[in-house]
């Protein structure tokens, strides 16, 4: 579902945000990245496979944690090694517009990747704002973290999921390791409580079905005692998603590469006038 095109955008909305420039559109950096892979076939095919050793090797050491507030927008997040574009290449284009998270992470010397900020939304978005948006968002008001600085970018990695299939699970126990993410509502002492999780958190965590749902509900903000979480009526929602991340450096090869063609061409101009 998600692309490494949309993580570029991403990079490219951040980016130009720091250094007060108009950012490419989502349709620009699709077209541009097609000719900067087509401009060199041998070493570019060979960056999916990079990436996902590089997301496999840090995704051990990796700590994952999420929240979900009332509103539409929802901190979370989720590490993982990326789908590579060879083995989804007969998925179906990307829709539209889709509920989606963006991740950022950001390269410990000793931890691998850490987040450094992570927010999505439940409303399906139109790509082209929706990535934008919370590009931005998740990088500058998560409010568990500063935010990013410019010369912070060359340190991170962003991951964008896009969910699909919400299904509402007939119980607590209704859902698949690994498949599914999940999205938990309840009401505790007159209060209502909720949190979620993307599809890869238990799996990265080592944890089972009940180890999920509780720390689901710790985040959600329960105090409950452990063992009495069955006693509480939780309503759970799945769901699924794709991910894609990119690191910085791939980033900045595309855009060392356009600005490098774009120079080109103007000069190319100039010599015509």
């Amino acid at each position: 579902m998600a692309t490494p095109e949309h993580c570029l955008y991403c990079f490219e909305a951040l980016s130009a945000s720091l250094e007060n420039r108009k950012a490419l559109t989502l349709s620009q950096v699709q077209k541009s990245y097609a000719e900067y892979l087509a401009s060199s076939p041998t070493d570019k095919k060979q960056l999916p496979a990079l990436r996902r050793l590089a997301d496999a090797s840090s995704s051990s050491s990796s700590s994952s944690s999420s929240s979900l507030s009332l509103a539409s927008s929802t901190p979370a997040t989720s590490i993982s090694p990326s789908p590579s574009p060879e083995s989804s290449s007969n998925e179906q284009p990307p829709p539209p517009e889709s509920p989606l998270f963006v991740t950022w992470n950001t390269l410990h010397p000793r931890h691998g990747h850490v987040l450094r900020g992570c927010i999505g939304t439940f409303e399906p978005q139109p790509l082209e704002d929706g990535l934008s948006s919370y590009a931005l968002i998740s990088a500058l008001q998560d409010m568990r973290f500063n935010p990013v600085s410019l010369k912070e970018l060359p340190t991170l990695q962003v991951a964008v999921t896009l969910l699909t299939d919400f299904e509402d699970a007939s119980d607590p126990m209704d859902w698949e390791l690994g498949k599914h993410g999940l999205r938990i509502s309840f009401h505790y002492h007159g209060k209502r409580y909720g949190s979620t999780y993307l599809p890869d958190v238990a799996v990265e965590q080592g944890w089972d079905k009940e180890e999920t749902l509780t720390s689901l509900m710790r985040k959600a903000g329960w105090m409950g005692k452990k063992d009495k979480w069955t006693e509480v009526d939780l309503k759970v929602v799945r769901y699924q998603g794709r991910k894609e991340s990119l690191e910085y450096a791939e980033y900045k090869k595309w855009r060392d590469w356009l600005n490098g063609k774009e120079g080109n061409e103007e000069k190319e101009d100039k010599d015509k006038k």
